[in-house]
């Protein structure tokens, strides 16, 4: 299954060699679709980018340490039940708006099992650190 990064630094900061699968990491931040994608919706380039995640998102481990908007997005798209469900979600992202409530929401919905900072905290560095403990047997 897929691991699904919301931010760049993300997908950089996941050691492959600990993967027991050779899963891909995707990040669709910069793909060329997306700033006319989050124009249509209304909504940062951020959320827009978890729309590319469809194909891919069943089974999926999503990890989500940057951005709140995108956290809150990818609530939204698991409210439709047509939506593919991934396996688990990490949800970190960082900041003063939005983060602690984007968790907040994640943590009391739990469309599925999931992991949160809770507060303001969070980011890159801790959710990459998550998906390489939860992705290597020997730790």
């Amino acid at each position: 299954a897929p691991i699904l990064c919301d931010a760049r630094m993300v997908s950089e900061g996941v050691t492959r060699a600990r993967l027991p699968a050779d899963n891909a990491v995707i990040c669709t931040l910069h793909d060329a679709a997306v700033p006319d994608l989050a124009r249509v919706l209304g909504n940062t380039r951020s959320a827009a980018a978890l729309e590319l995640w469809r194909p891919h998102l069943s089974g999926a481990l999503v990890a989500i340490g940057n951005a709140p908007t995108a956290l809150f997005h990818l609530l939204n798209m698991l409210e439709d039940r047509d939506c593919p469900r991934p396996a688990a979600i990490i949800g970190c992202p960082v900041g003063f708006v939005g983060a602690a409530e984007s968790k907040a929401a994640l943590w009391q919905a739990q469309p599925v099992p999931c992991c949160i900072v809770e507060g303001r905290l969070g980011g890159s560095a801790i959710t990459v650190a998550a998906i390489n403990a939860l992705a290597s047997r020997a730790e």
